[in-house]
């Protein structure tokens, strides 16, 4: 090697090194910069700042809690006792929870020594430890209160309303109501609501022990009441669950068939017309363009809410992607196989049905199974615009802004949904197509 040559390696390999360390440098340099154009533009300090942590953490609590509210109304001075303050977790006539004493004046004992009593003439006594007793009254539509400032933060105080929060519970006082909440853990009411029969007995009683309702057998009378609990819904979730995978199967089904015809004009092998053949590539292209979510919106115009638009939305948006996997697919498969089958005199179509469908079965009913429970998820959103489906009862429950523990559990469900469907998929793939130990 010359001198000359080895000068002109050496300057080679110096621009190499010297490019490859601007690179090293630039591309740290180029990730931060972006990074920093996120802070900015996306305004991640402001939106700490605006961010409500203890709106936060009492939607994050309700999930797993539940609340009973304690009602006086200013108007009639009745008070009524409801798990969450709905009509169908009211407390019978008569009764009212273990925590709430005396007749004239009502004590509500909300634990660690906050006493909250309820006196004539729309008094209202609240003794917090650590703080003192607040005192309030009605005048009219204005709430009169001891209270001083300055007041500390669980305490919003105006002549219209005053809400105390504290560790135990939450009182609100306004002109039409007083309310005291008192928060406990677990789903109340998940399996009887209050004017059932066999709410508070044990599992051990209803199974094994005297029958509970003259007119019914406990399990066949548990059972009922807990299918028509009208508070939780079962009966109503259980048939949205299964609106939700008819919504996925209908769609995914009718997808496969519409494309598996399809592919065969856009796949290169079997059809030579090029016109035919990239006019339904395009087709695919469009249809698969648009997101699922925006088919649900047009067709919602056309067909109103429903399952049958989300089940549309969701078969016109998987034709498109089936009809790109299905026709990649049907362009490998081995030309052998079709040669030996033309070898017997075998009529096009014969070939297609003996010789390219059973190369290509694998792979479609891996892309098909695959999608199905994806599409379980997709049709969760897209009942929750079209009213159809868990989704609807998600979108309800959370609009509602007090039911999250609603919200809980069919986020539980639908993660439980989702689950079994990976399990299904999984299990039905490999007794259909096989498995690889």
């Amino acid at each position: 090697m010359t001198t000359a040559t080895m000068d002109i390696a050496k300057t080679q390999a110096d621009s190499l090194f010297k490019r490859k360390r601007i690179i090293g440098f630039a591309a740290p340099v180029v990730v931060l910069a972006y990074f920093v154009y996120i802070f900015f533009a996306f305004d991640l300090m402001g939106l700490a700042q605006r961010a409500n942590w203890d709106n936060a953490i009492k939607l994050a609590s309700d999930s797993w809690s539940h609340k009973v509210h304690v009602t006086r109304s200013s108007r009639t001075g009745e008070i009524d006792y409801a798990v969450e303050g709905e009509r169908k977790g009211r407390y019978p006539e008569g009764t009212r929870p273990d925590w709430v004493s005396g007749e004239d004046i009502v004590s509500i004992d909300l634990g660690g020594d906050t006493i909250v009593r309820l006196l004539p003439d729309n008094h209202t006594e609240i003794d917090i430890p650590g703080y003192g007793l607040v005192t309030a009254h009605l005048e009219g539509r204005q709430v009169i209160t001891n209270l001083q400032e300055p007041l500390p933060e669980w305490i919003n105080a105006s002549d219209r309303r005053v809400g105390i929060t504290t560790p135990e519970g939450r009182i609100t006082l306004t002109g039409s109501k007083t309310e005291v909440f008192n928060y406990f853990m677990g789903w109340e009411l998940f399996w009887f609501t209050l004017d059932s029969p066999y709410h508070g007995q044990s599992i051990t009683k209803i199974l094994f022990g005297a029958q509970i309702d003259p007119a019914r057998s406990n399990i066949t009378g548990a059972v009922s009441d807990w299918w028509n609990n009208a508070m939780w819904r079962h009966k109503d979730v259980a048939w949205a669950i299964g609106e939700t995978i008819l919504m996925a199967f209908l769609g995914t089904m009718g997808a496969a068939i519409l494309a598996l015809p399809l592919a065969f004009l856009a796949a290169k092998r079997f059809a030579p017309f090029v016109l035919l053949r990239g006019a339904t590539r395009r087709v695919f292209d469009f249809v698969r363009g648009v997101d699922a979510l925006i088919w649900t919106v047009v067709l919602a115009r056309a067909f109103g809410p429903g399952p049958l638009t989300g089940t549309l939305a969701i078969l016109i948006t998987d034709t498109g992607t089936f009809g790109k996997t299905f026709s990649e697919a049907l362009e490998n498969v081995d030309a052998k196989q079709i040669e030996g089958v033309t070898s017997t005199g075998a009529k096009p179509l014969q070939r297609y049905r003996f010789a390219v469908i059973p190369q290509v079965v694998p792979v479609l009913l891996a892309q098909i199974l695959y999608f199905f429970e994806s599409n379980t998820r997709s049709a969760t959103i897209i009942g929750a615009i079209t009213g159809g489906g868990i989704g609807l009862m998600l979108t309800q429950a959370i609009q509602t802004q007090k039911d999250w523990e609603e919200v809980a559990y069919y986020i539980v469900l639908i993660v439980l949904m989702v689950m079994f469907l990976d399990w299904f998929s999984g299990w039905l793939r490999s007794r259909l197509i096989g498995r690889k130990d």
